[in-house]
């Protein structure tokens, strides 16, 4: 069954790994013309060949959308080549362990400018892009924004402030843009995670295993096609973990 998108536009921040790269495929396959952006030029070409060989058209932006530079450059681009803007995907992240004890205000500040300051500063500006036509914004959370990782408490932090963002932009951009979050659980575990500690933590999980970045992706096209009267909220794609 069609989603919805044939013809629409979306941009997606850190587009080229993960949520973002799974993301940019569906909306590939379901006929968006896409917009990725990442810090590296290489990985955003590859990835927007690869979108293309799908059967769309792909725009790749090496840019930074922790600075405003890279935020402009980003959603300039999308305009300039797409001449409008339809969805934007909020998913360019950083997830650094940073023990209380040893994190430094450099590793905090860079943490909320990535997480939190450019899914701000990207939502302001591709409001400001979809103008009266309207369009859908939808923000990356994460469970850790409702419960705490010790280890982990900037991007806990930041991803909480996410999901306040995503409420906030949803009451100050209604009615003609809706702004939803999704929040992904145990989806993406670091290359060479045990065998026996994978098996341990998909036993604590209610539906029995971990995750898939095309999980997250598929909400994240529920929230690009769904009623217009769903707005500010966010879905937990977890497998039922924050339901325990």
């Amino acid at each position: 069954m069609e989603l919805g998108l044939k013809g629409k536009v979306a941009a997606i921040t850190g587009g080229t790994q993960g949520i973002g790269r799974a993301s940019a495929r569906q909306f590939a396959r379901e006929g968006a013309k896409v917009a990725i952006c990442s810090r590296r030029a290489d990985k955003v070409q590859e990835t927007a060949q690869e979108l293309e060989a799908l059967g769309t058209e792909a725009l790749g932006i090496a840019a930074d959308v922790s600075t405003s530079e890279g935020v402009e450059q980003f959603i300039g681009a999308v305009i300039k080549h797409f001449g409008r803007l339809d969805i934007l995907v909020n998913n360019a992240a950083v997830f650094v362990r940073t023990p209380l004890a040893e994190t430094t205000p450099a590793q905090w500040e860079h943490l909320m400018g990535v997480n939190l300051g450019g899914a701000f500063f990207c939502s302001q500006a591709a409001a400001r892009a979809m103008g009266r036509r309207g369009g859908r914004i939808i923000n990356i959370a994460d469970v850790g924004a409702v419960r705490a990782w010790p280890a982990y408490i900037p991007y806990s932090v930041s991803k909480a402030g996410l999901v306040m963002l995503t409420r906030g932009l949803a009451a100050a951009l209604a009615p003609r843009i809706q702004v939803n979050a999704v929040g992904p659980g145990v989806v993406l575990l670091p290359e060479g995670f045990p065998k026996a500690s994978r098996k341990r933590l998909s036993a604590r999980i209610p539906m029995g295993r971990h995750g898939d970045p095309d999980d997250v992706a598929a909400a994240v096209c529920f929230f690009a096609t769904c009623p217009d009267y769903i707005t500010g909220q966010v879905l937990f794609v977890d497998g039922g973990a924050t339901a325990m």
